[in-house]
């Protein structure tokens, strides 16, 4: 199975961008991941929340491919401790799944539904910091399935 991350817009900050390269590296030993940074919409700031969300479901449906499983991140969705997202993660590996693909929409949320969605936490966070924050925790899930020392409860 593969795992792709969706996400809108470039990673700015120097110091997230640094983390979500780290985790990218560590997660090469356990599974194929892809962050996949589509471009801001331009244009559409001024016009309301509704047009922004509406083009960038475009370009998340152009990323598709025909058996994705989408699941967008998102703060009304499932919510998992560290070692029930492992198991997750596990279920969806044995389930012949072939793409995971993980979205992180724009700033206004989503437009259309994905397969599922999961939660990191009922509060909000900066779409950057969460990038950094997922790729951890799929880095972790990989060690907890792995019984590596990484994870502690």
């Amino acid at each position: 199975m593969k795992i792709c991350l969706l996400v809108i817009g470039k990673t700015d900050a120097v110091y997230v961008r640094q983390g979500i390269e780290e985790y990218e590296k560590r997660l090469k030993r356990y599974i194929s991941f892809e962050m996949r940074v589509l471009p801001d919409v331009k244009n559409v700031k001024n016009r309301g929340g509704s047009l922004q969300k509406e083009r960038e479901g475009e370009l998340i449906l152009e990323q598709l491919q025909p058996g994705d499983v989408v699941v967008l991140l998102d703060e009304r969705g499932q919510q998992y401790s560290s070692v029930e997202f492992s198991t997750y993660l596990s279920q969806k590996m044995l389930g012949g799944i072939k793409r995971l693909v993980f979205v992180i929409g724009g700033p206004y949320g989503f437009s259309r539904r994905g397969n599922e969605k999961v939660s990191l936490s009922r509060m909000t966070f900066s779409h950057q910091m969460v990038r950094m924050i997922f790729a951890e925790q799929i880095y972790r899930a990989m060690t907890i399935l792995k019984g590596e020392p990484y994870h502690h409860e």
